[in-house]
């Protein structure tokens, strides 16, 4: 199969988008036959380590944003009669902000990316980005946001996603391979002048920085 240019994958892309408007993914009704939940968990722990099972259950059981973390297979199950535009990707599978890190790269870099992979799939590309979002607001609702601070960072995760696509569409292969976030980019995207901030971002450099991809894989 012939390799689309940009503007040929932007077509494709407007076309499927009229077919599955995005007013189509603002609501979700469960379907009539839906799995119990707490079904599916259980049942994904089968494959798990069982001596580990009881700590990740506590871990889920601290707050709405830990079960959420820790219950990717219910999201997926969800969406699975959700509305898609047919465009199947790699995912991630578990796009959530907590799945999101920092790291030293092979080259000795200290990058900034995604960081979790063990729930990767193949699957449509929506589902990556409504994980995301979702959990920016569930992650907000738990701090007491209120409803206008949930919808914004929702927008915000939604638009640097859809600028950061439109971006690495124009590149190529190599380009794309070395296009990476380091600690630096990140410490400019905050532009927080607080001690507390920049206390915390200093934290979290030190602990990055004895993190290597290979342990993150």
């Amino acid at each position: 199969m012939a390799r689309l240019t940009v503007d040929e994958r932007r077509e494709l892309g407007r076309s499927r988008r009229k077919a599955v408007p995005r007013s189509s993914l603002a609501d979700w009704t469960p379907s009539a036959n839906r799995r119990d939940p707490v079904e599916l968990i259980a049942e994904q722990n089968r494959t798990r380590l069982q001596w580990l099972v009881p700590e990740r259950h506590a871990r889920m059981r601290v707050s709405p944003f830990t079960f959420f973390r820790g219950s990717a297979r219910v999201m997926a199950a969800d969406l699975a009669s959700a509305p898609t535009t047919g465009l199947e990707v790699q995912l991630g599978g578990d796009a959530h902000l907590s799945n999101f890190g920092a790291y030293a790269s092979p080259e000795r870099q200290l990058v900034f990316d995604q960081n979790d992979f063990d729930e990767t799939l193949p699957g449509p590309w929506e589902w990556d980005l409504l994980r995301l979002a979702t959990s920016f607001v569930v992650a907000a609702r738990f701090h007491d946001f209120d409803k206008s601070t949930q919808r914004q960072v929702a927008r915000r995760a939604v638009r640097a996603y859809r600028a950061g696509m439109d971006h690495f569409g124009a590149m190529g292969h190599l380009q794309l391979w070395y296009q990476y976030v380091d600690m630096e980019d990140l410490r400019r995207a905050v532009d927080v002048e607080d001690a507390e901030v920049e206390r915390r971002l200093d934290r979290f450099t030190r602990k990055a920085e004895k993190r290597t991809s290979e342990q993150a894989l």
